[in-house]
């Protein structure tokens, strides 16, 4: 019955359950589930290496020569978007989030007064680092072989790979999400602090989401100045992309809708063929806003110092490790829990209010993700018509 309701739906109830359990139950019945929330969380420092693997090995072998020349001006350009939309997003955040997270007592998620009945530790076969060099060896690997006709067993294989992970998280991570999130704010609502972290998050939010907002009418009015198409309007017609991502809270899923949007901004049928689909696995500009603000929180919370080159290092790496996010919900998160981990030093109370929280909006973060894909797609046809790549490639 669980399943007939939606991913957002359970991780509230989870949030809820958490909440009450921790407030009015027994403390045996809290540490049960605090139990829980520590184990599965060691599952996921475990899995998180193969995540890495599995998305970015393919998502490279696939790139191949889709269309020639502007392949790599459309993956440079995606690039340059998802960092600018992280830079800007911890330049906005480290000024107002601080002061939000001073104005509430708020609990350091890797604090508390629960403890789990038993601890067990399962380390990852990987470091986040090492699955991170070894994806884009193998990847760049399999693309050449791919491409020069050779034999692609090994492609195969990785494809199955990514199958299997994505199996895991479909029917593993995300089923039990709302039980690991009911945990920590069992431990928090314990320690007497879930409420002020509910309204210091609510507050993020509304932030987030203006900077998705404003960015996108950013990332169009470039568009407009490189093609000459009037910004709002082109911004206007993927409105119908925009609303069903809210609901698919997926990029890939959308991209039927993103298509039939970016065919009313005039651009050339074979740079949507190949822009689109592409951009919804390397294009991820609202879930990088999304997960850099709120890690900015999570470190403020913890008593730490959102410092600029440790998270510039953060969001040069997510624009890399978020390549070929699953077409599931939560798939650019997944695929950032090494980062957290390696980079921002998170715990396992800390990734798991990050994945409550990016879960909770994840809709908001892949709607701008596959609107910005249109604005690219305006970008990269302009760039084509210039450069007469276009023609050379029709011919």
């Amino acid at each position: 019955m669980l399943k007939k309701i939606g991913l957002v739906p359970r991780l509230l109830l989870g949030i809820i359950s958490g909440i009450l359990i921790g407030m009015f139950l027994p403390e045996t019945v809290s540490r049960l589930l605090y139990t829980f929330t520590h184990i599965f969380g060691e599952f996921l420092n475990y899995i998180v290496p193969f995540v890495i693997l599995a998305f970015i090995i393919p998502g490279i072998a696939e790139l191949g020569n889709k269309a020639g020349r502007l392949l790599g001006s459309t993956v440079l350009i995606a690039y340059v978007s998802t960092i600018t939309a992280g830079t800007a997003a911890y330049l906005i955040a480290s000024r107002i989030v601080p002061a939000i997270v001073k104005a509430a007592n708020v609990a350091n998620p890797e604090e508390g007064g629960l403890e789990p009945f038993l601890t067990l530790e399962i380390p990852p076969l990987l470091g986040v680092m090492t699955a991170l060099v070894t994806a884009f060896v193998i990847g760049m690997g399999i693309n050449h072989i791919r491409h020069n006709g050779d034999q692609q067993n090994l492609y195969g294989f990785m494809t199955e790979f990514r199958d299997i992970i994505v199996l895991v998280i479909e029917n593993v991570i995300i089923p039990f999400l709302p039980l690991h999130i009911a945990g920590v704010f069992a431990n928090m609502a314990f320690s007497g602090t879930a409420f002020e972290t509910l309204n210091v998050f609510g507050r993020v939010f509304a932030l987030i989401i203006a900077m998705h907002l404003g960015y996108l009418v950013i990332l169009y009015t470039i568009a407009g100045s490189v093609s000459g198409k009037n910004p709002f309007k082109s911004l206007k017609n993927m409105i119908p992309a925009y609303t069903t991502a809210i609901g698919t809270m997926s990029s890939a899923a959308t991209i039927p809708v993103t298509l039939k949007s970016a065919r009313k901004n005039n651009i050339t049928e074979k740079i949507l063929d190949f822009v689109i689909p592409l951009c919804a696995t390397v294009h991820l500009a609202g879930s990088t806003i999304t997960l850099t603000t709120c890690a900015i929180a999570v470190v403020l919370i913890q008593g730490g110092t959102p410092e600029f080159g440790l998270f510039l290092h953060f969001i040069l790496m997510l624009g890399v490790t978020m390549i070929a996010a699953p077409g599931v919900p939560g798939g650019a998160v997944m695929a950032a829990l090494g980062l957290l981990t390696s980079i921002l030093g998170f715990g396992e109370g800390a990734t798991a209010l990050m994945i409550g929280l990016y879960l909770a909006q994840d809709s908001f973060g892949t709607d701008t993700n596959v609107t910005g894909d249109g604005a690219i797609a305006i970008i990269v046809d302009a760039i084509g018509k210039q450069s007469g790549a276009i023609k050379e490639e029709a011919a």
